[in-house]
């Protein structure tokens, strides 16, 4: 059976030693970062911060190591990548109830207040408090259609905050479409649900696409939704706290720096401004927080699984012969991509590094590798490229194509929708149809028993 909310996540990762709390006193503008990058360096649990200066808890850390992942979807290392395909191909969908516990307490007006809730500043550098683990929950004005993203939110005062939206993200897309038709753009930003809603965020999908049925796909029953109370949207029943707002059409405010997934602070610039026009949580809500920074983090882990299931899916319906993709976290999980597969013609490994390099996800590095080479391991892909590789045959440069988000290598003078990068594709598959060197390992080495290794 899935998750049924946020808080029996929590305690399913407290049964298995992975949520501990912490009830000394923190600071939320300086502890938090420290406390969550130690943990991750060391795959330790998530922390529940009862002592915040709040009256609210704060859990973060609970998509920081990849056996929280499998918790959330109740899997192991045989069937994750299955299952999650399995999800994305049989959606279901959504059920609107007509209360939820969501709304135990609704806010509006002068009763809104967002700093009461335990916000962290996780970088020195950060220009202030920032939800990093909301979902934002819009829809395409035009055609109706729902999408669940996360997207980065600094507050700016008790009902007023900014956030970052790219232009080719599907948030970024419907604001542009509200422009366009001169319109108001609502939106609302959840924070604490069933994980596998948070791992559906990720995944790499068409624009008209319905979240909310893949959600119920990878959960395998339907995401009950209830609608907003001031915006026309439908929310999950069951979140901890929902920050409904409206998009200001004529103002915009300075948003960041923050301490991004690529490993450095993205300056500050203009940003769309945004009002709360309510705020509805659970009678004693529980707030989350996320690190992102330099890898690995939170960040990091939370989209490595949703991104290779959905894009190893989109690429072998191409070429059915690739066994496995590799989007490792040290590339932010998005500018390096490995991909094992076993050519059925000359060309057909490069045509596949193509594909992936015309995926949304941007990769600046494409590598391809023989079946044999783990991909996983980066010192297996580093042998296959040292020695399956001519540079001057088997490396190649695609110039001036979409540059990837927020890579601090690009010019940044330039306009989000203006930025460009390049690409580069290495074929480390052996020669197609061509006699190469045998591979001199030692045969039977993982079956025979070293009696002494194993004491």
């Amino acid at each position: 059976m899935p998750y049924q909310d946020f808080r029996q996540f929590l305690d399913a990762l407290r049964q298995h030693g992975e949520l501990v709390d912490i009830g000394r006193p923190v600071d939320l503008k300086t502890d938090i970062g420290k406390t969550m990058k130690q943990a991750y360096v060391h795959q330790g649990p998530a922390f529940v911060f009862t002592n915040n200066g709040t009256e609210f808890p704060l859990v973060a850390g609970v998509y920081s190591t990849r056996k929280k992942a499998l918790l959330a979807f109740e899997a192991t290392e045989e069937t994750i990548l299955d299952k999650v395909v399995h999800g994305l191909e049989n959606p279901i969908a959504p059920k609107v109830v007509n209360a939820g516990v969501c709304q135990e307490v609704v806010l509006t007006g002068d009763d809104i207040d967002i700093t009461r809730f335990p916000i962290p500043i996780y970088s020195p550098k950060d220009g202030g408090p920032y939800i990093t683990a909301g979902i934002i929950v819009s829809k395409d004005p035009e055609t109706g259609i729902p999408d669940i993203g996360h997207y980065r939110v600094q507050i700016l005062g008790k009902n007023t905050f900014s956030f970052l939206a790219q232009p080719f993200h599907r948030f970024g897309k419907h604001l542009a479409k509200y422009r366009k038709l001169g319109k108001t753009a609502q939106a609302a930003i959840v924070i604490g649900v069933d994980p596998v809603l948070a791992y559906t965020c990720q995944a790499q999908l068409p624009d008209n696409t319905n979240d909310w049925e893949i959600a119920g796909g990878l959960r395998g029953a339907p995401v009950e939704l209830v609608r907003c109370k001031t915006v026309e949207l439908e929310v999950p029943a069951t979140a901890e706290v929902v920050i409904e707002f409206e998009v200001d059409p004529t103002r915009k405010a300075v948003e960041g720096p923050l301490g991004e997934y690529t490993g450095y602070y993205t300056p500050a610039s203009e940003k769309p401004l945004a009002h709360i026009t309510a705020v509805t949580h659970r009678r004693k809500p529980i707030f989350q927080g996320l690190l992102t920074g330099k890898p690995v983090t939170e960040n990091h882990i939370l989209k490595e699984i949703p991104f290779e299931a959905s894009i190893t899916r989109d690429l072998k319906r191409q070429f059915p012969t690739i066994e496995r993709v590799a989007i490792p976290p040290s590339g932010g999980v998005s500018f390096y991509t490995v991909i094992a597969i076993r050519p059925r013609y000359e060309g057909e490994a490069r045509q596949a590094i193509l594909a992936a390099i015309a995926g949304n996800t941007r990769p600046k590095w494409v590598i391809a590798v023989d079946p044999d080479i783990n991909v996983y391991e980066s010192a297996e892909v580093e042998w296959a490229m040292c020695f399956r590789v001519q540079p001057d045959k088997d490396v190649f440069v695609i110039p001036h194509i979409p540059a990837g988000p927020l890579d601090p290598s690009i010019d940044e003078t330039a306009q989000l929708t203006a930025r460009t990068s390049a690409a580069v594709g290495i074929d480390a598959t052996m020669p197609f149809g061509k006699k190469f060197a045998d591979v001199a390992d030692v045969p039977g080495w993982q079956e025979y028993v070293v009696p002494e290794l194993t004491r």
